[in-house]
């Protein structure tokens, strides 16, 4: 009897558990292969290289027009030396933007390219979070597996001394049939267990890149680590280095850009040209100096008061609503820091409450019961409700700490920063 009761106290404390296989996930490899595969990062991405492309484009000279003519040809003999006006024209022309378009143009174009490189970097925080927070889910349900496993270990070993005792006369056979009924509660939830790991596989692979039915290793243990929190670093964290800030901050430049290219459509762009017209020696034997010709022209601004100027109104009604909407995305932001805050500090304080008290009393209250019921002090209802409390209870704090690192990873994405205490 005595080794019985070493063997499931053996079992209780880890002792002699199997080592944990060397073939675990890392979380900094999962990320950097996300960061590498996903294919909608890689599209956001390729679409800033783009939008870059399109900077020289936009601050360059319109092409130059080359034209070649036939002046004044007579049509009763298509000849070129009847008429004293008839030649042959080379021309071109080159249309210049009135001064500080192309520019303006060129900044507008420099700011959509900002707003693209930013979402891509917005999308990459957002690829890193939910890659942690899967992450995190695998080892909560990793974690949940093991303790059900090792419950149900040390519940098959109350199952056994049951027996033995009712055998002897000693105890009750509902004192069996509870402990089976318990047994198979726990055969249930492994059942489900296993079923949301597979569905948690199915979610990592596809950040990956992979195939959805690829199997994953089993999670590593998570640290618990406490850093202080200051809402004022944080939120100049925000300002400071949130890609959606900077995108945002990009956008609004991009408007005030596009109103001072509107003000500039007063003023007219203007077109230089230049042609050459070459004559053949008349059949008279007279004439045949060729011509130069030259001239500028401009476009006039007529109707500036139906378009020019509600052009103008047009760009300076979407800034307007650009900043407006970029005061909208601050206050959700920082409404959602408020979130992550309040969150933290509570999930901070249940690990500790867990760790200091709450796992060491639900410990020592199973192995008080369990020496009870060695010496028939207790009865066996109250040994399986402990057993079952801290089975619970570990159950709870590992859930804990899987929301304590998803909520870091959630501080770390709203902050585009890496935070003290973040990993696994």
């Amino acid at each position: 009897m005595r080794r019985q009761w070493l063997f499931f106290l053996l079992i209780f404390t880890g002792i002699g558990l199997a080592q944990e296989s060397q073939n675990v996930l890392v979380l900094d490899d999962l990320i950097e292969e996300g960061l590498k595969n996903n294919p909608q990062l890689q599209a956001f991405y390729t679409q800033s290289r783009a939008d870059e492309a399109r900077i020289p484009q936009a601050g360059s000279l319109p092409d130059p027009m080359v034209s070649l003519n036939i002046l004044n040809l007579p049509v009763d003999n298509f000849v070129f030396d009847q008429e004293p006006m008839t030649g042959k024209q080379l021309g071109i022309k080159q249309t210049f933007p009135f001064p500080g378009k192309l520019s303006l143009k060129e900044n507008i174009a420099r700011e959509g390219a900002n707003v693209s490189k930013a979402n891509w970097e917005e999308l990459r925080w957002q690829l890193i979070r939910n890659i942690k927070v899967t992450y995190y889910n695998l080892y909560f349900v990793d974690e949940a597996i093991k303790t059900t496993q090792k419950n149900h270990k040390l519940l098959t070993e109350f199952v056994d001394i049951a027996g033995q005792k009712y055998a002897v006369g000693r105890g009750l056979q509902q004192d069996v049939l509870k402990a089976q009924v318990e047994l198979s509660k726990m055969e249930d939830k492994l059942i489900d267990l296993r079923q949301k790991r597979e569905t948690l596989e199915s979610r990592m692979n596809a950040l990956l890149n992979r195939p959805v039915d690829q199997p994953l290793a089993k999670t590593r243990a998570l640290a618990y680590k406490p850093f202080e929190l200051n809402r004022n670093d944080l939120e100049e964290l925000i300002l400071n280095n949130k890609p959606l800030f900077k995108a945002w901050k990009s956008r609004i430049d991009q408007s005030r850009e596009k109103v001072s290219l509107a003000e500039k459509q007063y003023w007219p762009d203007f077109s230089v040209f230049a042609a050459y017209s070459q004559r053949d020696v008349l059949q008279s034997g007279l004439g045949g100096a060729d011509f130069l010709s030259a001239g500028i022209t401009l476009n006039v601004p007529l109707y500036f008061w139906r378009k020019q100027r509600k052009q103008v109104e047009e760009n300076i009604l979407r800034k307007q609503s650009v900043e407006e909407r970029y005061q909208n995305v601050k206050l959700q932001t920082f409404s959602a820091l408020d979130d992550a805050i309040s969150e933290h500090l509570k999930l901070n304080e249940r690990v500790n409450l867990y760790e200091s008290g709450i796992i060491p009393q639900a410990t020592q209250a199973l192995q008080s019961a369990m020496i009870g019921y060695q010496t028939d002090k207790v009865d066996f209802l109250t040994l399986v409700n402990n057993q079952m409390t801290l089975f619970n209870l570990e159950l709870e704090y590992a859930r804990i700490l899987s929301a304590y690192n998803k909520n870091v990873a959630e501080l770390e994405y709203l902050t585009g920063d890496i935070l003290t205490g973040a990993g696994n």
